[in-house]
């Protein structure tokens, strides 16, 4: 019965990682004044995309987040805030230039990455700060 049982916690282990992965979206998340802390302090890791419409290298970061928000689902989840419609946020962590991408580890700043950058220079920079 022992093997039985450590099967069916092995079994029930996965079904929920699996459940914890899909509750995760795969999309970057819309992020405002409003919603900001709610969104840093509900998931593990939160990586907030900081742009304007008007920036060229935020519109060409764009696929690479979206990307980054499919692959990394269950790991990361990533937000989008507008720093034109949402000044109170980016003045709180000061945010001089753009693109800005600020990590949160647990609700609390882990780390920033200003500029845009290709899809294998942003996760070496992001692995090092989670």
């Amino acid at each position: 019965m022992d093997d039985l049982e450590k099967i069916r916690q092995q079994r029930l282990e996965q079904i929920k990682n699996n459940l914890e992965t899909r509750s995760f979206p795969d999309s970057p998340m819309h992020a405002t004044d409003a919603n900001f802390d709610e969104l840093i302090s509900k998931y593990p890791v939160v990586v907030i995309d900081c742009w304007a419409e008007w920036c060229g290298p935020c519109r060409k970061l764009v696929p690479v987040i979206d990307a980054l928000a499919r692959e990394m689902q269950g790991k990361i989840v990533f937000g989008k805030l507008n720093t034109d419609e949402n000044q109170t946020s980016a003045r709180k962590f000061n945010i001089t230039a753009i693109p800005t991408l600020l990590v949160f580890k647990d609700g609390k700043p882990a780390g920033q990455i200003v500029g845009a950058f290709q899809k294998e220079q942003l996760v070496e920079r992001l692995n090092k700060l989670i």
